[in-house]
């Protein structure tokens, strides 16, 4: 059982699709399929399901995913400790997103490697892109996307998104929460800005001129004092004690999360490990 294989599988699993595994391990498809059915064979086991939701897990499927990952994890520990590699990462997330997630990854990793030296920056969407297209971090956490031919978007879930400010948890509707209401935002480049100026066009709602905040804390702080509304995460929201929050309509209420880096980039065995335990994927 080689551990190429394994990364094949896994890739399947967590993207439900032969063709997009193969597309983010720079494989032909028809070798992705030789390596799953090589392992259903091994263990002669039906190992996925074929759905309208993609490739699917069987529940033997399931058990094989989990300790794959430990093994995975295992050689990614190894191959950092063998080739001495500079112990670095360089990491960019949208400022909303610094979380616990992040912070525990990197106090795990800081156990594992004393020497281990750290670059995080934080931005917009927008910044985070463009600090990888200049080479100033190498991976990149955001919510949502630009589309930059340049750098290559791998999905890792949805955010839920909200509207935050004084007392608008009791609005009867969308218009009544944001009709009227200065909007806070982060900068005029935030990609949360965009998105709200699109749910306004959408709806017909006039926009009364923005405040840019350029610090998240006191964003918060601005809207819960009712001094405009702002569009955050529910994660996020949860995370600085927001309960006075408008959920969206459905179809405006889910943005895409992307781990971003350049194209043809290849995750060092470290930024593999972050990646693992930040469990972002």
């Amino acid at each position: 059982m080689y551990i190429e294989n394994m990364l094949a599988f896994v890739a399947v699993a967590e993207l439900k699709s032969v063709s997009a595994a193969a597309a983010s391990l720079n494989h032909l498809q028809s070798n992705m399929t030789a390596k799953i059915k090589k392992i259903e064979s091994h263990y002669q086991r039906q190992l996925f399901l074929r759905s309208a939701r993609g490739m699917e897990l069987t529940p033997e499927g399931e058990k094989l995913y989990k300790q794959f990952k430990r093994i995975i994890l295992l050689w990614e520990e190894t191959e950092q400790e063998m080739q001495q590699r500079e112990l670095k990462l360089r990491i960019g997330t949208m400022q909303s997103a610094v979380g616990t997630n992040i912070a525990e990854a990197f106090a795990n990793l800081y156990r594992k490697y004393p020497a281990l030296s750290v670059a995080l920056k934080t931005g917009t969407t927008e910044t985070m892109e463009n600090e990888l297209l200049q080479g100033h971090i190498d991976l990149a956490y955001t919510i949502g996307k630009s589309d930059r031919a340049q750098l290559t978007y791998k999905p890792i879930g949805t955010e839920e998104m909200v509207l935050a400010g004084k007392n608008i948890g009791s609005s009867a509707n969308l218009i009544q929460a944001l009709q009227g209401k200065t909007q806070l935002i982060l900068s005029k480049d935030c990609l949360y800005a965009s998105i709200l100026e699109r749910i306004c066009v959408a709806n017909g709602i006039k926009q009364d001129p923005k405040t840019e905040v350029g610090v998240f804390e006191t964003l918060l702080q601005l809207s819960s004092l009712g001094m405009g509304v702002t569009l955050i995460s529910k994660t996020i929201a949860r995370q600085f004690g927001v309960t006075d929050y408008f959920e969206l309509p459905p179809g405006d209420r889910y943005i895409e999360k992307y781990l971003v880096t350049r194209q043809n980039y290849e995750l060092s065995p470290l930024e593999r490990q972050f990646v693992e335990i930040s469990h972002f994927i």
